[in-house]
């Protein structure tokens, strides 16, 4: 009977360790797969989660437009930013609408007030004034420059392809295009003007604190204490709130254009945020409202 032969033991190590790196290799490509499954299954998550954020967060700018014109004098909502919360499916929607009568109409307003806006953004006072003087000349029907304005030659001589408007803005958007507007500028000014309402300054019945403290015989301290007495009553009481400086404000008076800014939360925390300027009534042209902008993932 011959032998059974046998492998020399150097190969069964051999062996042996091949066998141990094919299941370390199995157990590295297992470990990888079920990552990218579990990370794609996060990432379908995250974005079944946003967009239905997104829907909810759209849905509030809808329910804003018919609640500002709600028959209901009663229960009515108030464009002066105080929030609102509604629930949206599983989604949680805080709504704050502001009147845009209570924002800085940059078609009326005055140089002063202009440049009362720009120094309380940081701005040094001869660039503030410039800015505020460019921005009139940009809306006014003449060539001729104010002190520190800007008109067609003064734009010639800077470089810029364009020349003033010479006619009303007619967006907000509008006013990037003012020789020294800067981007930076731009984003902080943008939710504080408007190119609605005919007065020339911010309807205090709307206005946020910072624009209020820019009203004579007003400061921050003197706003932001009116807005809190501001908050606790509703237009439907018929009353009046007094500022510091002795005005007596009317709640009632309400525009037909308004900025909703409506942030949507789902079960999971995911959020989605729209901030909108609409118009309502006649500004609607025939439709529910009209949006004048729109802008996604706000977060202000």
């Amino acid at each position: 009977m011959l032998p059974i032969p046998h492998s020399p033991p150097n190969q069964r190590g051999v062996a042996l360790l091949l066998v141990l790196w094919l299941l370390v290799l199995m157990t590295i490509i297992v470990g990888v797969y079920a990552l990218l499954t579990r990370t794609e299954a996060l990432q379908a998550r995250f974005l079944l989660d946003t967009t239905r954020a997104q829907y909810a967060a759209e849905a509030g700018v809808h329910r804003a437009a018919y609640e500002m014109f709600n028959p209901d004098m009663e229960t009515r909502w108030v464009g002066d930013g105080r929030p609102y919360t509604v629930e949206f499916g599983d989604a949680t929607v805080e709504i704050r609408i502001r009147d845009e009568t209570g924002k800085i109409n940059i078609n009326q307003a005055n140089v002063d007030l202009l440049t009362e806006l720009f120094l309380q953004k940081g701005v040094d006072e001869l660039a503030a004034v410039s800015l505020a003087d460019a921005i009139v000349d940009w809306r006014d029907n003449d060539d001729f420059p104010l002190e520190y304005g800007a008109e067609i030659e003064d734009y010639d001589a800077a470089g810029y392809p364009y020349g003033p408007a010479n006619q009303p803005f007619q967006t907000v958007d509008e006013v990037q295009q003012v020789m020294g507007m800067t981007q930076q500028m731009y984003t902080q000014i943008r939710d504080t003007i408007s190119v609605a309402g005919g007065s020339m300054s911010p309807n205090p019945a709307f206005a946020s604190a910072d624009l209020i403290a820019l009203l004579p015989d007003m400061d921050i301290d003197s706003a932001q204490e009116f807005v809190a007495e501001r908050s606790e009553y509703h237009p439907s009481e018929q009353m009046g709130v007094m500022m510091a400086n002795g005005e007596l404000v009317s709640l009632q008076h309400v525009g037909n254009t308004f900025t909703v800014h409506a942030k949507a939360t789902v079960e999971s925390g995911t959020w989605a945020s729209v901030k909108a300027t609409i118009a309502i009534g006649q500004g609607a042209r025939g439709r529910p409202f009209r949006v004048l902008s729109w802008r996604d993932s706000v977060t202000e």
